[in-house]
């Protein structure tokens, strides 16, 4: 039996550092199989851990960057990124400066400001199927919501910034609250639609500043609802310019709620920098919390 050194993170907390997403971070992580890897994120019990590892070219990448959930690797993860650039900056690891991780979602930017927030660079969007009439209402029922309860000024879409999600958009947060979801059938949609899992937004906010408020659903990687989710709400701030929600001169400075539901309010930061009507990157920013340390004991795999 070995042991793994892991540091829980919050990442996305709120301004009086509440809230937030706990992920697992391990730097300088032992080369094990995957199975072994999810074992470690199976303990830990977060929706993502990340471990840290020599990039494969490090004339590309700084670090290489892997994601586990409890039963799978993801190609990405938005919160994790975020807790595992800010903890080691927090630690003196790392400067205010830009890096580049590379993931399965290929080589992303990681920009640390002074103020130690956490700036992570996503892949270009990808918009895909806009869901029919009666999907929606398949949607709908899944949600357990009326139809009625979605709002029809815009598509249920799926969208990409480095993980495929659906989203939904509800009419109010009283809605958003409410949502108990069919968790089995969310998990048969997301495998037939090829995605990770959906993201509920509403434009109705708790504070005037913000963009939207969220709940992010993921059961078919392990995750019934997280408190906050970078790559989600990163795409979902290019959803919402695609389709006019967002004016340019706004898209530089977008904050996004998410966790309220689970009474981890998170606060999460996106930025768009726009060329027209063509979005030529997408950026990601929180704050970040380290809390304990934890040394996993790793059982034999056969």
């Amino acid at each position: 039996m070995s042991k793994v050194t892991v540091q829980t993170v919050r990442a996305f907390v709120s301004g009086d550092l509440s809230g937030g997403n706990p992920a697992g971070v391990v730097v300088n992580a032992p080369l094990l199989s995957d199975s072994e890897y999810i074992q470690i994120a199976r303990k830990m019990g977060y929706s993502e851990t990340a471990f840290v590892l020599p990039p494969s070219d490090a004339t590309k990448a700084d670090f290489k960057v892997r994601f586990f959930t409890p039963s799978e690797e993801v190609d990405l993860c938005g919160h994790a990124t975020i807790a595992t650039f800010g903890m080691m900056h927090k630690q003196g690891i790392l400067k205010s400066a830009t890096y580049t991780q590379e993931t399965k979602a290929g080589f992303l930017a990681v920009f640390i400001d002074e103020q130690g927030k956490v700036w992570m660079t996503q892949t270009q969007p990808e918009f895909g199927v806009t869901l029919s009439p009666h999907q929606r209402l398949d949607v709908a029922a899944m949600l357990k919501i009326s139809p009625e309860a979605l709002d029809t000024n815009l598509p249920i879409q799926m969208v990409s910034t480095g993980v495929r999600e659906i989203h939904v958009p509800v009419r109010t947060k009283k809605i958003l609250h409410a949502i108990q979801p069919d968790f089995q059938t969310m998990a048969a949609l997301s495998r037939q639609f090829g995605v990770i899992g959906f993201h509920v937004h509403t434009r109705d906010t708790l504070y005037p500043q913000s963009t939207a408020m969220t709940r992010n659903f993921a059961p078919l990687v392990g995750i019934n609802e997280e408190s906050a989710t970078g790559t989600a709400n990163g795409a979902l701030s290019a959803y919402l310019f695609h389709h006019k929600v967002i004016e340019t001169e706004k898209a530089q400075n977008l904050i996004f709620e998410q966790g309220y539901s689970m009474d981890l309010p998170s606060e999460i930061f996106t930025r768009l920098t726009i060329n027209g009507d063509y979005i030529e990157k997408v950026e990601v920013g929180g704050i970040t919390e380290p809390e304990s340390i934890h040394e996993v004991i790793l059982n034999a795999v056969a």
